[in-house]
């Protein structure tokens, strides 16, 4: 199945929004036992403000030079670099070169990561919040596939907990979850 990354980017940043905008208790926990929810929002926003200045062409210690301070209100920061990486999105070339930490990839790489991250604390943000946990059928799919392959490194690339165990005809939102280390029943 081949999938629009661009539009499912679009979709992913609406459906952190939504969730994002359901948060009262910004010291709350997470299902990423590592960050209450301030600090998971703000990764999530610190992510988007490295988007356009890697895809222009710099290289990390380039744009960690140029990286604006974050403000204190999340939601309005969330609203400004989310517009400014769709934008870098929209401009680049998907097979342009772009260099990251780990090296250099295809921006159609950086993207699908990019969507899969997003989308991911999407749903941490929603349970986090006692909001909606369900997440666009097409968006969740598509990170299936970013994720699934790596099932065997995730846990050991340290990003992520341990599997969680369940049933294989669970619905594929619950089993991403499961994958990522997230319980979503």
């Amino acid at each position: 199945m081949s999938f629009n990354w661009l539009e499912l980017q679009k979709t992913a940043h609406d459906e952190f929004g939504t969730r994002l905008a359901q948060v009262t208790d910004w010291e709350g926990e997470t299902p990423d036992t590592e960050w209450n929810t301030r600090e998971l929002v703000t990764h999530v926003i610190d992510e988007q403000r490295w988007v356009p200045l890697l895809l222009s062409g710099l290289s990390v210690a380039e744009a960690k030079a140029q990286l604006e301070p974050l403000g204190t209100g999340l939601v309005t920061e969330w609203a400004r670099f989310s517009a400014g990486a769709l934008a870098a999105w929209d401009a680049i070339d998907l097979a342009a070169p772009v260099q990251l930490s780990y090296g250099t990839v295809p921006a159609r790489d950086y993207l699908a990561e990019q969507v899969s991250d997003v989308t991911i604390h999407s749903w941490d943000v929603a349970r986090a919040t006692f909001s909606v946990e369900t997440l666009d059928d097409d968006l969740v799919a598509a990170v299936w596939t970013i994720f699934e392959p790596q099932r065997d490194t995730l846990e050991l690339s340290g990003l992520f907990a341990s599997p969680v165990p369940i049933p294989e005809n669970a619905p594929l939102l619950i089993r991403l979850l499961a994958l990522t280390g997230r319980d979503g029943r």
